[in-house]
């Protein structure tokens, strides 16, 4: 028997359009916020609760609805951008078929809350099934709208029971509104879950398209972008964009499609510009995409999709290639340089391999006479006294043709009496601060009264290695001594202190220790990277987070045991605050205030903390708020000046003053930052040379002489290397010989 056709209730003919628009709370999100962008708006809010099934609250400062559309707002087909159906083929809005807002009130209680520009007060209004509850009461609120929707699906059980996670949810909704805030980037975006003070994803008004990605999906993404853009008349379109270069890779992809403006998708697309990566990206990873097509609205058909994430456009093959050679010719332009990382291995661990470097390889076993034969692709040259990296990179204006008594001053000597240092020349403007006075209440042996060494103390160039482990070892038991080489004047026994001393014995590794304690010097790659060898092994080390992380260490195993590095002339803290503050790396902005008064409050702040600094850190104030000493940490060393001006100003912000052990750590990293050698506050080489041409009577030392013969000498006897450096690239193994001579034996 034939069944009977009957027309549906209207009721249920909205339900079942309903769930088709609305198919979770992210679709929700996504029509109402294209409602706010359709309303002009410059600060879109949203508050979510348990997904947004429980609570979605989104606020715009657009221009409102009208009290007189109130009544209709949440009907079917209610719209203020499409009049009749010729309207379509013109189309630049979000939304045109007027079903958002009818959609969500038909599976969830619906509140709307609006103020126009020219509203003594705003009104509120609640919804149900597409129907005003009540008429509209007037109310206080900002201009713009406000929409609220509480207990979405709350009549269609089985689909409430399919979106049973409510952080699966969130993400979803995080990943909506992130694309948006990085398609609007001259829009404020802000999401966040009810009751929390933070937003996951806060992007500012004033921030660029790179900005927004920088902070939505971190460095590794932003700076590895590059630009793209075409346009071509013919097809009517333009694109514009950014894209990872070759260095970046990822298991997922990432695709940020906007055509006219609208989140859509795009499988064909995807595919074509995938289909270009494939050639300089590993297999199986994908790269970052964000790019945005405007086609000329006549050719694009919006209206394929109930939630509009799918268009149809003319020419789309010929648009499709177009882009795609675009894409290729900037990835063939950056593909001058490539970035590859490495596992690191570690000295010591446990490997598989049957060419494992025996233990008779090492020089120790040599001298016992153990008499087990030492084969050539196991032997390895580590005397001190051969010749290192920088002897092959020598620049153009500084030949290799200087006579033995030359070289041997440049490569041994410490810093010469009265030398000033290039980065401290750019300082002049920061109150002279060039020639530094160390004052010690009792002066080591062997050093002048400016703190270098003497010249009767330097040391021969061709000193055996085997005294020089001998004298490390001395230095290492004499626990009355400073890293400074400056006696103890107290016992420190403050439980904070012992706390944070026991958390970095704790945190050691032991075979970084050991490859660092007899680790060979081969030389400087750049300010931030050096190379060293320990065994078989070569070694790229980050002597700025190891320098860093050894002068937190200084500080908290010396603490209130320092000497003073005294500064020739005053540096007043206000000046030096108002150079931080200028700088873009402070963040600072106009809601902050004026900068006279931060820099006021910075001086007064750290006046109170006089006392504290000094006993405890040697870091000198006097009266009228001038920093006149700095401690001295390691012997040799001063530290990059430049960074002073930052570091009294994260000195004030950034150091939790409220407790005493983050007190203590948080100052003791701070300084361990300042004092750690930094790329940004080094001179580049050919600056250096050509001060040093200036002014030839008056010597210099370079940075990489510092880092040589005073950090990494340091690093041997004065470093416990947290295990996290054996994790986070900091130390990476490079070569290993016997796997050399497995390459040389193809050849």
């Amino acid at each position: 028997m034939a069944g009977v056709i009957r027309r549906l209730d209207e009721a249920v003919v909205n339900r079942i359009a309903a769930g088709e628009v609305i198919q979770r709370p992210a679709n929700a999100i996504k029509e109402m916020i294209e409602n706010c962008l359709d309303a002009k708006s410059t600060s879109i809010q949203v508050v979510v609760k348990e997904g947004g099934l429980k609570l979605i609250q989104v606020q715009d400062n657009g221009c409102g609805i009208r009290k007189e559309d109130l009544d209709i707002v949440c009907e079917r087909f209610t719209t203020s951008k499409l009049q009749k159906f010729e309207d379509l083929a013109t189309i630049s809005t979000y939304g045109f078929r007027g079903e958002a807002l009818a959609s969500i009130s038909h599976v969830a209680h619906v509140t709307v809350t609006t103020k126009t520009a020219d509203a003594k007060c705003a009104y509120r209004a609640t919804y149900s099934d597409g129907k005003i509850k009540a008429p509209p009461k007037p109310c206080a609120g900002n201009q713009g709208t406000q929409i609220t929707v509480e207990d979405l699906f709350y009549n269609v059980t089985t689909r409430r029971k399919a979106l049973k996670n409510p952080n699966e949810e969130y993400a979803k909704i995080l990943d909506v509104v992130s694309r948006y805030a990085i398609h609007n980037s001259g829009i404020s975006f802000s999401v966040k879950k009810q009751g929390d003070t933070v937003s996951d994803v806060r992007t500012l008004s004033n921030a660029s398209t790179v900005d927004n990605i920088r902070s939505i999906f971190g460095n590794a993404v932003s700076r590895e972008l590059i630009e793209v853009g075409c346009e071509d008349a013919s097809l009517a379109f333009k694109m514009k964009g950014y894209i990872t270069n070759a260095n970046y890779s990822v298991k997922k992809c990432t695709f940020l499609l906007f055509i006219n403006h609208r989140l859509v998708e795009s499988a064909a697309l995807r595919k074509a510009i995938e289909t270009v990566y494939a050639a300089y990206l590993p297999k199986s990873t994908h790269p970052f995409l964000y790019l945005s097509l405007e086609i000329d609205p006549q050719n694009v058909d919006v209206n394929v999709h109930p939630t509009k994430h799918e268009v149809h456009f003319l020419h789309e093959d010929s648009i499709l290639e177009r882009v795609q050679q675009h894409v290729e010719s900037k990835l063939l332009g950056s593909n001058s340089s490539r970035m590859y990382f490495t596992q690191t291995l570690l000295p010591g661990a446990d490997c598989s391999s049957s060419e494992v470097v025996k233990a008779s390889a090492n020089s120790s076993a040599v001298t016992k006479g153990t008499g087990d034969k030492v084969y050539a692709h196991q032997m390895v040259r580590t005397d001190s006294r051969e010749q290192k990296l920088d002897a092959f990179l020598q620049p153009v204006n500084n030949p290799l043709s200087t006579g033995p008594s030359e070289a041997m001053t440049e490569v041994n000597a410490g810093p010469p009496e009265g030398a000033v240092r290039p980065q401290d020349a750019e300082m002049e403007d920061v109150s002279d601060l060039v020639e530094m006075v160390r004052e010690v209440t009792v002066m080591p042996g062997g050093l002048s009264e400016s703190g270098h060494l003497s010249p009767e103390t330097v040391p021969p160039r061709k000193r055996p290695r085997e005294d020089a482990d001998i004298e490390m070892e001395k230095v290492d038991t004499r626990k009355d001594m400073t890293a400074a080489c400056t006696p103890r004047r107290r016992i420190i026994n403050l439980t904070s202190v012992l706390t944070l001393q026991e958390e970095i014995s704790n945190q050691a590794h032991a075979n970084l220790q050991e490859m660092l304690h007899d680790h060979s010097f081969v030389g400087c790659v750049s300010p931030q990277w050096a190379l060293a060898q320990y065994q078989t092994k070569l070694y790229l080390l980050n002597t700025t987070k190891l320098s860093q992380e050894l002068f937190y260490q200084i500080l908290i195993y010396d603490f209130a045991n320092f000497g003073v590095l005294r500064l020739s002339e005053p540096a007043p803290l206000y000046e030096l605050s108002m150079l931080a503050l200028e700088d873009p790396e402070s963040g600072w902005t106009e809601d902050d205030g004026p900068k006279e008064g931060l820099a006021e409050y910075i001086v007064e702040f750290l006046k109170k903390k006089t006392e504290m600094l000094k006993d405890y850190f040697s870091l000198e104030i006097d009266e009228e708020g001038n920093l006149i000493g700095l401690p001295l940490l390691i012997d040799n060393y001063v530290p990059p000046l430049e960074g002073l001006p930052m570091f009294i100003l994260r000195l004030a912000t950034e150091v939790n003053w409220d407790e005493e052990k983050e007190c203590f750590e948080s100052l003791s990293k701070e300084l361990a930052m300042f004092y750690s050698i930094r790329k940004q506050y080094i001179i580049d080489e050919a600056n250096v040379t050509n001060f040093q041409n200036e002014d030839s009577d008056c010597g210099s030392t370079t940075w990489k002489w510092t880092v040589e013969h005073v950090l990494y000498k340091a690093f041997r006897t004065h470093l416990l290397p947290p295990k996290h450096f054996t994790e986070d690239g900091n130390i990476l193994q490079l070569a290993n010989l016997p796997d050399l001579y497995k390459v040389f034996e193809r050849c």
